[in-house]
C-alpha cells in the first residue's frame, strides 16, 4: 500500500537536520528550516487513505519512504506505530526517535534529513520536482 506526494525542492533546502526530514505544503522555505527537502506538496498527512493510516499504525509495520527527483532518489525506512495519527493538514515528518506528533509519517527511520544523497540534496537545492512515494508493509 502507497501514498504519494509531488512537491519541489526549493533554493534553500540544506537537508543538514541529523534527527528529522520533513516535506511540507508551504510554499517558501528558510535556511532555518534544514530538515525539509521538499515545498508546495500537494498532498499531506490529514489527505492519506484511511486503509494506509490503519496500517502504518502497526507497530510492526515497515514504512518506506522513497524521495525521487530528476534521476536522483534516495530510501528512508523506519516504523509505525499505533500513536501516529496523520492529522497534520501542512507537513509530514520522518524521525530517527520514537517522537510522536500529528504530522509524524515514521519512526525509527534509519536517517534523517542529514543523510539523505547529497546529489539528491543539490538536485533539491535546485528547485527540481520531487515524488515522495510513502509504502507500508503490515
Amino acid at each position: 500500500m502507497e501514498e504519494v506526494i509531488h512537491a519541489r525542492g526549493h533554493e534553500h533546502v540544506s537537508a543538514a537536520h541529523t534527527s528529522t526530514f520533513e516535506v511540507t505544503t508551504d510554499d517558501y522555505l528558510t535556511p532555518a528550516g534544514d530538515c525539509i527537502l521538499a515545498i508546495e506538496a500537494d498532498r499531506a498527512p490529514a489527505d492519506f487513505d484511511p486503509a494506509f493510516v490503519e496500517a502504518c499504525q502497526d507497530s510492526e509495520a515497515q514504512v518506506t519512504v522513497e524521495i525521487e527527483a530528476d534521476g536522483h532518489r534516495d530510501t528512508v525506512v523506519g516504523r509505525g506505530d499505533p500513536a501516529l495519527e496523520f492529522s497534520n493538514d501542512r507537513s509530514a515528518v520522518g524521525r530517527t526517535s520514537e517522537y510522536v506528533d500529528d504530522r509524524t509519517i515514521v519512526l525509527e527511520a534509519d536517517h534523517a534529513a542529514s543523510g539523505f544523497d547529497r546529489q539528491l540534496v543539490e538536485t533539491l537545492a535546485a528547485g527540481a520536482e520531487v515524488r515522495v512515494t510513502i509504502r507500508v508493509d503490515a
